[in-house]
């Protein structure tokens, strides 16, 4: 199968996150630079990509550490509460989880740390999230006509997918150094946004020297030295899985909450119903590196105001650490910012969340909009 032609393989090529205090976290990070250079024939930034867009994956298994340095408040834990759903934390520290492949239906991640493990899996049109804490598992069947993509969006080779999409004017390619990953030999694309008011500095990609797919993923800031986000392979295995890593058994006493189409499970086994009236009114201001999304969510954006039914202590707890952010205020109106190495956020007092990858200034721009 072509990697280029199918975003759900991509999407799983570089898989994001994972626990730190697990399969021996710290030392896996230290395999990511180890070693010298690899001597590889040269290749170009042109070949490179051909080679992308023409390798085909069938399977693979491994282990990716995720680190991620964004410079953000401490809220990450806190969206995992609000979400019931510990994945949503991995956007800081060090993290590592289990990940197989089987094809683009079959598909697995382990995240592992000292309390317990959560698993997501998907076997054809079930998909099933366990948590071993919690002794809790949710299950939902997919539409027969679902497209196939992966049971988690949020994974580093999706962030390799957008990365690669950027890939037009706005976007300087050139070929990096070569490197070891996963103890594998590996050439590395570097994309460089050509628009200095992005916060990003490059984006760069190491790739299989034979199998042609993405085995780390780097982004680095304006301005610093160390990638502020970064998640690799630190040991990888190309066969196809065998077909019962996707099957999930429950465990003896676990109670299953089955979830329907149009629902999705909220904290505590708690689950919410979709409804289009609550979708925010989206839209984006620019192009490329410097795109910036302007959504409409309400007065309770800041935290300064809750909806009725916005009692709960999760919501609370949300609005409380959303009001602790700085103020802001200009020509422009007024908010508050939260603001990383990477990104900016405006949550303004009229209901507003503005974001890109921008310094706070081309927010306010936006913002006048």
């Amino acid at each position: 199968m072509s990697v280029m032609k199918n975003r759900a393989v991509l999407r799983w090529l570089v898989p994001v996150t994972a626990g730190v205090a697990v399969i021996g976290g710290g030392a896996a990070v230290g395999t990511f630079a180890a070693g010298a250079d690899p001597a590889l024939p040269p290749r170009s930034a042109a070949q490179l990509l051909e080679d992308l867009r023409t390798s085909r994956l069938d399977g693979l298994s491994g282990t990716v550490v995720q680190r991620a340095d964004l410079g953000l408040p401490p809220i990450a834990a806190l969206a995992g509460q609000a979400t019931g759903n510990d994945l949503a934390g991995l956007v800081s520290g060090t993290h590592t989880l289990r990940v197989w492949y089987g094809g683009e239906d079959r598909q697995r991640l382990a995240l592992v740390d000292t309390l317990g493990e959560q698993d997501i899996l998907r076997n054809g049109r079930d998909v099933w999230t366990w948590n071993s804490r919690e002794n809790t598992a949710t299950h939902r069947l997919l539409p027969a006509d679902a497209p196939d993509r992966a049971a988690v969006p949020a994974t580093p080779a999706d962030a390799a997918d957008r990365a690669l999409e950027a890939i037009d004017p706005t976007t300087a390619v050139t070929v990096g150094r070569t490197a070891t990953v996963a103890g594998r030999d590996a050439y590395e694309l570097v994309l460089t946004p050509r628009d200095k008011a992005s916060l990003v500095h490059q984006v760069r990609i190491a790739l299989d020297a034979k199998e042609h797919v993405p085995l780390r993923l780097q982004v680095l800031a304006d301005g610093q030295d160390e990638p502020a986000f970064q998640v690799a392979f630190t040991q990888v295995d190309f066969r196809t899985p065998e077909a019962d890593q996707f099957r999930f058994n429950p465990p003896p006493g676990v109670k299953v909450t089955e979830v329907t189409e149009g629902e999705q499970p909220g904290p505590a086994g708690k689950r919410f119903e979709k409804k289009d009236a609550e979708k925010p009114d989206v839209r984006t201001v620019g192009t490329g590196w410097t795109t910036v999304v302007v959504a409409k969510i309400g007065d309770a954006a800041t935290g300064g105001g809750a909806k009725p039914g916005a009692d709960a202590p999760d919501a609370q707890m949300l609005a409380g650490v959303l009001g602790d952010l700085p103020k802001v205020s200009g020509d422009w109106g007024s908010g508050r910012l939260l603001s990383g190495k990477l990104f900016s956020v405006l949550l303004t007092d009229d209901g507003r969340v503005i974001a890109g990858l921008v310094t706070p200034e081309r927010l306010y721009e936006a913002a006048k909009g």
